[in-house]
């Protein structure tokens, strides 16, 4: 009896000495010392709406998943499948987003957009990679760290065009903290989770780092009326070409996300007709500190939200700058001292419309070509702790190593415990 306990605590330690192996080699990361960048400010007004005159938006649809080749499936359905559910419902642009997965576009090439959703690990800290050439399959199994979170976005930055920040709602270890360092990423994605406030951008953007929102199905079964439609980002873009995508959802951010009812409860019919009426923006003027936006439907609450308060309240609402209700309209002049607002409406159905952040900035910086005009206050500024990283590393590789001595570590015979020279 004692001799089967012995061996059963034997291969526990080294099942939980493989576990802790494996975590300490997919847990490699340098150190970063983060910068306080600053709120946004400047004299101008950044409108990431000033391309829009006649509203031509085209329904898109940038997180979605198919059946793929091996035996690795969060979908059933293949891609033409999946495009033909999403074209009956009016979009206009759909990209395959398959985790560590490029997939081809099924019908027409001129509209490949390479995209994967990297990440495999627990905390599902996942991001969308356009124009990538190969999939970078390393991946953090915990990644706690905001270091390490970075040197993902760093390293898949380097193979790729831009990434999105996936889901940040389910996401554990996202915090205000976390959320205000992090850097690299030029799109955040909105509302995956059940909140509509989106208070991690607004954590983004209230420590200076400016992102475009993005709006998503992240679609696993578009068979499922209240998995299909539920979610779309509206984009002003010549065409869906991959170039196009490129320059409107990095360059310019003329384009706003919507949160969309299960129209029909389950009538496909009733769902269909539903999305082909829905409200839009129709028109946006920046003159000034001056910023009006006009709907095509009155809201029942249009609202202007900007950054938080240095020491936030427990107030779910603290950063409401300004309401309008029952409404089609919205005027606000932003003061000098505001970083930055940006605009909510929901209707009565149930729908609920985000526009993109306008951002103060300084203009002048669009005279310098090196400069990005969106970005001019958002410079990269996370540099690696060289001492802290060679520690860190260090570490691991000790607890790498005494986990493999655990684990190949033979157990001493009988006979070498009790030597036969102590009988005599």
């Amino acid at each position: 009896m004692k001799r089967c306990f012995i061996s059963a605590v034997s291969v526990v330690g080294k099942l939980l000495a493989a576990v802790l192996a494996v975590l300490a080699v997919f847990s490699v990361s340098p150190i970063y010392d983060f910068c306080d960048i600053g709120p946004f400010s400047g004299p101008d007004i950044f409108n990431p709406y000033s391309t829009l005159e006649t509203p031509q938006w085209k329904k898109a649809n940038f997180h979605t998943h198919t059946r793929v080749k091996g035996p690795l499936n969060e979908c059933e359905l293949w891609p033409e499948d999946v495009l033909e559910d999403y074209r009956k419902l009016d979009y206009d642009i759909l990209t395959f987003s398959n985790h560590n997965k490029l997939t081809k576009h099924p019908t027409d090439s001129t509209l490949q957009v390479n995209v994967y959703e990297h990440g495999f690990n627990f905390l599902k800290y996942h991001k969308l990679v356009f124009g990538a050439e190969k999939v970078w399959h390393y991946d953090h199994l915990l990644p706690f760290l905001a270091s390490q979170r970075q040197w993902q976005l760093d390293m898949l930055d380097r193979q790729s065009d831009f990434q999105v920040l996936n889901h940040p709602y389910r996401t554990p270890g996202s915090t205000r903290r976390i959320m205000s360092r992090l850097d690299g990423y030029e799109l955040i994605e909105l509302d995956s989770g059940a909140g509509d406030r989106q208070e991690y951008w607004d954590w983004a953007l209230t420590a200076g780092h400016y992102s475009f929102a993005i709006a998503n199905d992240d679609c696993h079964d578009s068979r499922n009326t209240r998995k299909i439609a539920r979610r779309a980002t509206f984009i002003q873009t010549p065409s869906a070409g991959y170039k196009d995508l490129w320059h409107i959802l990095t360059k310019v951010g003329c384009f706003y996300c919507m949160r969309i009812p299960d129209y029909g409860d389950g009538d496909w019919d009733v769902k269909r007709e539903a999305n082909r009426h829905l409200p839009y923006l129709e028109k946006v003027n920046v003159s000034g500190d001056t910023i009006e936006l006009a709907l095509s439907a009155p809201a029942l609450v249009l609202e202007a939200r900007g950054a938080f308060r240095e020491r936030p309240s427990r107030e779910e609402d603290d950063n409401i700058l300004k309401q309008e209700f029952d409404s089609v309209h919205i005027r606000y002049v932003l003061p000098s001292d505001e970083p930055y607002v940006r605009f909510t409406a929901y209707f009565g159905d149930g729908a609920i419309l985000y526009t993109n952040a306008f951002a103060r900035y300084d203009a002048s910086y669009m005279e310098n070509p090196f400069f990005h005009p969106v970005f001019p206050t958002n410079m990269y500024t996370n540099m690696m702790n060289i001492p802290l990283t060679i520690v860190y590393n260090l570490a691991l590789l000790i607890i790498f190593l005494l986990c493999l001595y655990v684990i190949f570590r033979k157990p001493k015979k009988k006979d070498d415990l009790y030597p036969i020279e102590d009988y005599r």
